[in-house]
């Protein structure tokens, strides 16, 4: 067995069905190895799109996301996508090729300090260098990723324990019977020795690793949390992420968070967790909520730049925080009440003799009236004309209505996604998938190929910026060799207008944020796509409509909207 059908098994036993890579003869074997034991392997264009799919994957499936890149450049493209799964806090595995183990540090091609790349934006990096310890490298490595707070880990597989052990001595010109003097005589046993070493071996094969199981939340905090939700007037619910982290359960923790009886706030991929119209769910306002509130509980939920660093939260109110990592569970304010440990299981403990209050009704009123003064505001604000180019309100509003019940929107993108996320109500847990709190643009396709490969028959959406699309529009051809037949929709306003609305007012010039109304669905058809624009409002719910109709014939699709500008996002500069 060479290295890449050691690796290959490992994957195998993992339940790992896709490999995401961008090809490179450092790791040809794993792919080639995966492919024979019935991996998907599936190839783009960059390798951060790769890094991408497998982190949408692993947030989808609960399985870790898996993706192989080449040594060097191929490290170094990856690293933003690997950063983005940090802070997410997604189980990524990297699989990184590098030079040989006897060439490393001598001028080989591609060879940098990897570990060191790698290492502050990973939770685990090791450097393999025998044969022997890789699978059981590997498996640490899925240990490592998805136990405590998930993350990714990066393993580092030279290339020579990849290949056959006779053809890595070809190259390494350690042949028995070569001639030479004594030069050559001492050289040839200083290699003999590093691949007798290098390619010694022992059994490898070892039992998947799948972690401890979480452990339940402690009995004396819970009962201490119900007590303090017993004696709240005002009580509101954060859930985040975090909380969606064993998607297998996601209905589990709805039907927990529904019981609750509380007002519920949903970010990231809490999105959609209670489905299009809860009752208790509650979308706009937050801010205002959070400074009357008297009980507030994060889920999964820190307090970063999302919540102002907790100032949304008045000084007065008790505050629990439920979150898997130590250092987000004080992160700037300390909680009357913290549980270490998985927040979904907090939240299902919690509502488990937990009453709903009838004292909490007005409350809830209170809030759901402002709700629905917040939504008869964006629709007035949606039938404004703009003068030239599609409302982008407008236009969101018309994709609340073309989507799918069964479907999955990405986000990818600055003004246009973040006014999408006021008015889309995604259709049911684990139905929109952002990129988390790095705010990486570029996210789009790799996660598009990850949602729609661990979720075939959805309808997957990607809301794109026409800043945003420039990262991975060249994946169209992926989405076409692969099969993927997504949804892309361009909201094109020739800007980058996120940075252009406060740089414009505050700075007076619009340096470095315009751009051009380009036609990037002909730049799709040309990579095998297929090609839609609109900008008159009376041909947007066709063109949708067709949208819908092609992806559901098995092609892919990208939608260019022409966008005029709103002030509807003024001010929302995050710092």
């Amino acid at each position: 067995m060479t290295g890449g059908d050691r690796i290959a098994d490992v994957l195998a036993r993992q339940g790992v069905r896709f490999l995401f890579t961008l090809c490179g003869g450092h790791i040809s074997p794993i792919l080639v190895s995966a492919k024979a034991r019935g991996l998907r392997v599936v190839d783009v264009r960059h390798e951060a799109t790769a890094v991408f799919a497998a982190d949408a994957v692993a947030r989808l499936t609960g399985v870790p996301g898996v993706a192989a890149v080449t040594a060097g450049p191929g490290a170094t493209n990856a690293v933003t996508a690997v950063k983005n799964a940090q802070l997410a806090q997604s189980p990524v595995v990297i699989l990184g090729g590098a030079t040989a183990t006897l060439l490393r540090g001598r001028g080989a091609l591609q060879d940098i300090d990897q570990i060191a790349l790698m290492a502050p934006h990973v939770k685990w990096a090791t450097r393999v260098t025998r044969l022997r310890d890789l699978a059981s490298s590997v498996e640490r490595a899925f240990e490592r990723a998805r136990t405590g707070v998930p993350g990714p880990v990066f393993v580092e597989c030279p290339v020579d324990l990849l290949y056959p052990p006779e053809l890595v001595r070809e190259w390494h010109g350690a042949k028995t019977g070569d001639s030479g003097g004594l030069r050559r005589a001492a050289e040839r046993w200083y290699v003999e020795r590093h691949l007798r070493r290098l390619f010694e071996d022992s059994p490898d094969a070892t039992a998947p690793t799948r972690g401890a199981a979480p452990d339940a939340p402690d009995t004396e905090t819970v009962r201490r949390a119900r007590k303090l939700l017993a004696s709240a007037e005002r009580p509101v619910l954060l859930v985040g992420s975090q909380a969606l982290g064993t998607p297998g359960e996601a209905t589990l923790l709805a039907a927990a968070v529904g019981s609750l009886g509380i007002p519920v706030y949903l970010s990231g991929m809490a999105r959609g967790l209670l489905g299009a119209a809860h009752p208790l769910q509650l979308r706009h306002r937050r801010k205002e909520a959070l400074r009357e509130a008297d009980l507030v509980i994060l889920a999964g939920v820190p307090c970063d730049f999302r919540l102002d660093y907790g100032r949304q939260i008045r000084r007065s109110a008790r505050l629990i925080s439920a979150n898997l990592s130590r250092a987000d569970l004080t992160r700037n304010r300390r909680p009357t009440l913290r549980s270490l440990g998985p927040s979904d299981l907090f939240l299902r403990a919690l509502a488990r003799d937990a009453v709903a209050r009838p004292a909490w009704r007005p409350w809830l009123d209170t809030l759901r009236a402002r709700d629905l003064a917040r939504e008869a505001e964006i629709a007035r604000d949606a039938a404004t004309e703009t003068g030239t180019g599609l409302n982008p309100l407008h236009v969101c509003r018309e994709i609340e209505q073309a989507l799918g019940e069964d479907s999955v929107v990405v986000a990818d993108g600055g003004d246009f996604v973040a006014t999408a996320s006021y008015i889309l109500h995604p259709r049911g847990p684990l139905s929109w998938l952002d990129p988390g709190p790095f705010g990486t643009l570029g996210v789009g396709a790799g996660f598009a190929i990850g949602a729609k490969l661990a979720r075939p028959e959805a309808e997957v959406w990607i809301l794109y910026g026409d800043g945003s699309v420039g990262f991975s529009l060249i994946e169209a051809d992926s989405f076409v060799r692969h099969g993927l037949p997504v949804i892309a929709v361009v909201g094109n306003d020739a800007g980058w207008t996120q940075i252009a609305r406060e740089q414009v007012e505050v700075l007076e010039d619009d340096v470095g944020t315009v751009l051009r109304p380009s036609e990037y669905h002909r730049a799709a058809e040309g990579l095998g796509a297929r090609g839609l624009s609109a900008s008159d409002p009376g041909d947007l719910a066709s063109v949708l409509s067709e949208a819908k109709q092609l992806a559901g014939a098995g092609h892919p699709v990208y939608v260019n909207l022409l966008l005029g500008k709103t002030g509807f996002r003024k001010g929302s500069i995050s710092l």
